[in-house]
């Protein structure tokens, strides 16, 4: 489990092959930035841009994990050298202060607006239909890695916007700086919420 709140701000700066065949996946080795490596032992997981990877080598500033070509597919941002959001997992001795992650991609959006507003930075991204239902007002989601609190939502045909207000702090320390208009990005949508949905739907069920 994972909170939303980016550690630091890493780079994949190698990404090697794990096979020929175009359903193999990928190794990466990313330069933890300013993220301790410590107490990070082998087998454990860092969130990278919001997406839960498994450690399986590491120096005292480089880690590496293998990305499944499944997970390439549900995905954006981990098959390109670059910067990465970076969060080790959760520990229970730890403040909660974004909200209760898994680290599992839900969707991807699509940023439609990207510019500052006052002091801010309004950002609107188009979700996909199948998560509109787990979006609300005031709810929870997971931006490439970043616990974020969502302003609107407007429902469309082909899924939903919705707006969110960056802090200046978050612009500083995430990777968010470098969206624009077109921009593909990872969404997790509330953990609680997909639970609500689960017990809805077998409420309605008869008997």
């Amino acid at each position: 489990m994972f909170t939303g709140i980016v550690a630091a701000v890493g780079r994949i700066s190698a990404i090697t092959p794990l096979g020929a065949g175009s359903d193999a996946g990928v190794r990466l080795t990313v330069h933890a930035g300013g993220l301790p490596l410590q107490d990070v032992a082998i087998g454990d997981s860092i969130a990278i841009n919001g997406a839960c990877m498994t450690v399986t080598q590491k120096t005292e500033q480089d880690f590496s994990v293998d990305v499944s070509r499944e997970s390439l597919n549900c995905t954006v941002g981990l098959d390109m050298e670059g910067e990465v959001n970076l969060e080790k997992a959760l520990t229970l001795a730890e403040r909660l202060g974004g909200h209760l992650v898994s680290g599992h991609v839900d969707g991807l959006g699509k940023v439609i607006y990207f510019a500052v507003v006052g002091e801010s930075w309004r950002l609107d991204i188009l979700a996909p239909q199948s998560l509109a239902r787990y979006l609300a007002y005031k709810g929870s989601v997971v931006v490439n890695g970043v616990s974020l609190t969502v302003n609107s939502v407007q429902d469309q045909p082909e899924g939903c916007v919705i707006s969110i207000n960056l802090i200046p702090h978050t612009i500083e320390v995430t990777t968010l700086k470098h969206l624009a208009p077109g921009a593909r990005v990872n969404l997790e949508v509330d953990l609680i919420a997909r639970y609500v949905e689960r017990m809805l739907s077998l409420s309605a069920l008869p008997g």
